[in-house]
C-alpha cells in the first residue's frame, strides 16, 4: 500500500479476506447500490485515491446473434457500478486526488465470443476520457489488463498456468500476466501527475498480436 491507509470493499468480505493484506480495512458494499456507496464514501471521506475493479454483475459470453439480450444488458452492470463510484466518490475526492478504473483488452481487440466484454470496456474507456474534463484538476485513468493468471481460470495449479499461458501464444510477451503486474500499472496511473483521461495497457503486447 506504500504507506497508504487502504479501505477495500466487497459484496462478500469474508471471501475476500484472504486476498487482501492484514493492514487493509475490509467493508461490505455492492457498487450497484447507490445508497450504500454514498454512505461508504461519506464514512471514508476525504480520500486521495479511488480504485475500482468491481465486475458489477454477470458477463455474457458467446456469439452475439445467439446471445440472450438480457444477459448482454446485464453485462453493463460493470459500467453502472463504475459510474456510481465516480459520481458519488468525486464528491469526497481531494483536489489533487485521482481515480483509476480497471477495464480489459477486449475493449480494443475484437474477439469472437467477447462482444459484451468489449462493448462494456470500450464504454468505460470512453467514459474516462470524457469525465476527465469535468473532474480536472483531479485525475481519472483506466488500466487495461490482458490475460492474467488468476482463480478466474480455476484453482491454483501448474495445469492452470499452462492452460492460461496457451491463450497468450503469439503475444509479444507470450505468457499470462500476474496480478502484481496489474497493481504496478495502477500505481503508475496513481503516481504520474501528468496523465489523465487515458488508458494504461498492461497486456503483454496483446494488442500487437
Amino acid at each position: 500500500a506504500k504507506g497508504a491507509k487502504v479501505v477495500a470493499i466487497s459484496r462478500d468480505p469474508e471471501r475476500a479476506r484472504s486476498a487482501v493484506g492484514a493492514n487493509v480495512e475490509l467493508r461490505k458494499c455492492d457498487v450497484l447500490d447507490r445508497e450504500a456507496v454514498a454512505e461508504l464514501f461519506a464514512a471514508c471521506a476525504p480520500f486521495d485515491i479511488l480504485v475500482s475493479a468491481a465486475t458489477g454483475g454477470d458477463r455474457a459470453l458467446g456469439p452475439f446473434l445467439q446471445m440472450d439480450l438480457q444477459g448482454f444488458q446485464n453485462s453493463f452492470a460493470k459500467l453502472w457500478g463504475y459510474t456510481n463510484c465516480v459520481r458519488l466518490g468525486s464528491e469526497h475526492l481531494k483536489e489533487d486526488g485521482c481515480i483509476v478504473l480497471v477495464t480489459g483488452s477486449p475493449a480494443k481487440r475484437a474477439k469472437q465470443g467477447q462482444i459484451a466484454l468489449g462493448a462494456v470496456g470500450a464504454a468505460i474507456e470512453s467514459f474516462v476520457k470524457t469525465v476527465a474534463i469535468e473532474l480536472a484538476p483531479r485525475r481519472i485513468n483506466a488500466v487495461s489488463p490482458g490475460i492474467i493468471d488468476t482463480p478466474m481460470f480455476g484453482p491454483d495449479s501448474s495445469e492452470r498456468t499452462a492452460s492460461v499461458n496457451k491463450r497468450t501464444q503469439g503475444h509479444a510477451i507470450p505468457r499470462a500476466g500476474r496480478p502484481e503486474e496489474i497493481a504496478l500499472g495502477i500505481v503508475f496511473a496513481i503516481e504520474n501527475d501528468f496523465i489523465t483521461g487515458t488508458t494504461v495497457e498492461v497486456d503483454g503486447g496483446a494488442l500487437l498480436a
